[in-house]
């Protein structure tokens, strides 16, 4: 039994909204349904609290689960009471915030409940693109139930009280909960690209995503979701560049005040997604973490980062990429889905029209590096520290394969290596051609990054006409 302090669905709502500012929709409603043992049970609300208020002074609309009422099950008045706040939000252009503590489908209703499930699903899929979806989960959240934090934007967990699955543990073939837990959230937040971030209780989860809604517009056509900032537009930064391998510390570093939201930080040791704030306004990042997850570029990574890529666009938030890779993971299981999920990656960066700006700290090899919002697909400012390797591959592995016949001795090799980094596989070598377009100071590295993001601000950019792309 957790010693955490769990808040009831009305608590939490109150600690996520601005003081005073929630007004409840459909306080009154309860289920219509009165068979299979439920005639005795009151449902107030119908076991689920809706309503709308601010964060911020932005508006919110919420919707908060009540266990306490027929286990948060969903039903057919359940179902529609978010449907109503769904409608609501997509009217106003305001995010919805979901605070899941659901039993699942109430099997009392049956048909009734199934239906309202594929009428939450519905209202999720026509908002999505258009207001952010967040969902917090403070309890169980299992079988149909489970889809409602996937087709969410992004989603928290709190840590020993939420459990997250489709299938119970109990269920999964040659498994049982003692042997491997596998709805617990921190095997879900390593293992299923679903789950942002685990955090220890309840005020944790709601004050996350309180910052994560700062960071983030209403909706996607609102170009004001800017702040003010107190921190120096021209703070250099010595010696970033012996950070290249650990790009969380750069993007702290380079923020507005220091301070980097990452998300599904624990699921692809290889790749760091998350916002920074430049000059007060958000941009989502994109970056090889090579300190952690290695320098070659994993399926997990790649897949992760388009699906948040893909995010970014669809809400004009401009996206940073720090590259710093060398080739693919190179394994047995990674080689059944790594093309795909690259594929994925390149299209993701390729079709967004937002503002693109890619430095590359350090790597940057084959056809990985170009998935990485290279200048060759669509990147509008590329830059690169001066020791940057930008080619095919490692030098010293070209070089020996270039001169495998002539049987060059080690000092030959050496030598060779070097020509051919300076001419084909250094930074100065791909400005020169055009695909860096300035090679930058590490201390530099946050006035020139505002720079290029206030340029491209009034960007526009068209695209052939189609009803949607098929990667």
């Amino acid at each position: 039994m957790s010693n955490k302090l769990m808040l009831s669905a009305s608590d939490r709502i109150a600690a996520l909204l601005d003081d005073s500012s929630f007004v409840e929709v459909g306080a009154y409603v309860t289920a219509r349904t009165t068979d299979f043992n439920t005639q005795d049970h009151e449902t107030p609300a119908d076991g689920v609290v809706t309503g709308y208020g601010t964060i911020d002074g932005r508006l919110v609309y919420v919707y908060s689960q009540d266990a306490k009422v027929l286990g948060g099950s969903v039903g057919e008045m359940h179902a529609a009471k978010i449907a109503k706040i769904y409608d609501m939000a997509l009217k106003m252009g305001a995010p919805v915030i979901g605070l899941v503590d659901c039993a699942g489908l109430r099997l009392q209703e049956a048909t009734d409940s199934l239906n309202a499930f594929g009428s939450i699903y519905l209202k999720q899929t026509m908002a999505s693109g258009v207001v952010p979806q967040i969902t917090g989960i403070f309890g169980v959240c299992g079988g149909g139930s489970a889809i409602i934090p996937a087709l969410s934007d992004i989603t928290f967990m709190v840590k020993d009280q939420a459990k997250l699955f489709v299938n119970t543990p109990n269920a999964l073939d040659s498994n049982y909960i003692e042997k491997l837990d596998t709805s617990a959230a921190t095997y879900q937040e390593s293992n299923n690209a679903l789950v942002d971030e685990v955090l220890e209780d309840d005020a944790a989860v709601l004050g996350r995503i309180r910052q994560v809604v700062a960071m983030l517009p209403s909706n996607n056509e609102d170009d004001s979701n800017y702040a003010d900032c107190s921190d120096d537009l021209n703070r250099e930064i010595p010696n970033l560049e012996g950070l290249a391998d650990d790009a969380r510390a750069v993007l702290t570093h380079i923020s507005d005040s220091n301070v980097f939201v990452e998300l599904k930080k624990e699921y692809a040791k290889d790749m760091v997604i998350g916002f920074i704030k430049l000059n007060g306004m958000t941009v989502g990042c994109v970056a090889n973490q090579v300190a952690d997850g290695g320098d070659m570029l994993s399926t997990k990574g790649a897949y992760i980062a388009a699906e948040f890529v893909n995010f970014l666009d669809a809400f004009n938030i401009p996206v940073l990429t720090l590259t710093n890779v060398k080739g693919y993971k190179a394994t047995i299981a990674e080689e059944t889905g790594i093309a795909k999920a690259t594929a994925k990656l390149t299209y993701a960066f390729a079709n967004a029209t937002v503002p693109k700006v890619n430095l590359v700290m350090g790597n940057a090899m084959g056809s990985a590096y170009l998935a990485m919002n290279s200048k060759s697909i669509g990147a509008d400012m590329e830059y690169a520290w001066k020791t940057a390797k930008i080619g095919t591959m490692d030098p010293e592995a070209a070089v020996k394969i270039m001169y495998a016949k002539e049987g060059y001795d080690a000092e030959q090799l050496k030598v060779a290596k070097a020509e051919y980094t300076a001419k084909m596989s250094s930074a100065e070598a791909a400005a020169k051609r055009g695909y860096v377009d300035d090679i930058i100071e590490g201390a530099a590295t946050r006035k020139r990054l505002i720079a290029a993001f206030e340029m491209l601000y009034t960007k526009r950019e068209d695209r052939p006409l189609k009803k949607h792309g098929a990667v």
